[in-house]
């Protein structure tokens, strides 16, 4: 038995996975945005946010909120208010410092952890305290919903949007498991 199946139940190893898969489609996201230009990157474009600029510093900017609130930060809203919008080299890095901030919060997490709660400063409303796993699993479906708009949004450039679902099962493609190596991520089937 591997050292992390004594740690880990079904539901460590999924959010695992989301979180390694999570950097994974960031990272092929934001290399395609960087064949784009500062100025398209920029431009105005059809979405809930006006432009990939804008889509992409609200991802990072709730990723930081959340991962504060999960490693019990105590930022709250301060995150808000300090973040400043990044250029696409700088959102880049930080995205990538936020995502390996995510991994290694899930990976100090065991299934009894879920049930666990963190606070969450909703300003006016005052802390709420939400459980571990619906927090980390709206983050994601938050994640995958404006990766999803940047996407549509890169359709309409000259960059072809890259594929960001092959992450895991074996069948997918064997690219995926050579980026992932290149990252220093884990295929799903290591994070059992």
């Amino acid at each position: 038995m591997s050292e992390s199946a004594g740690r880990h139940g079904p539901l460590s190893a999924h959010f695992r996975k989301m979180a390694h898969n999570n950097a994974w489609a960031n990272w092929r996201l934001l290399s395609a945005c960087m064949r784009l230009g500062d100025e398209a990157f920029t431009a105005t474009r059809t979405s809930f946010f006006p432009s990939l600029h804008e889509t992409l510093n609200h991802n990072l900017m709730v990723d930081l909120y959340y991962i504060d609130a999960l490693e019990r930060g105590g930022l709250g809203r301060q995150v808000f208010e300090r973040f400043r919008p990044f250029d696409l080299s700088g959102l880049f890095q930080a995205q990538t410092v936020a995502d390996r901030r995510l991994i290694a919060v899930c990976d100090g997490f065991t299934d009894a952890t879920f049930s666990s709660t963190v606070a969450t400063d909703r300003g006016e409303h005052g802390a709420i305290e939400e459980r571990i796993d619906d927090l980390l699993a709206h983050l994601f479906q938050h994640q995958i919903h404006h990766r999803g708009q940047a996407h549509a949004m890169l359709a309409g450039t000259e960059v072809p949007p890259p594929q960001l679902d092959e992450y895991f099962l074996l069948f997918d493609s064997q690219q995926t498991r050579v980026e992932l190596r290149r990252l220093d991520l884990l295929p799903p089937e290591e994070l059992l």
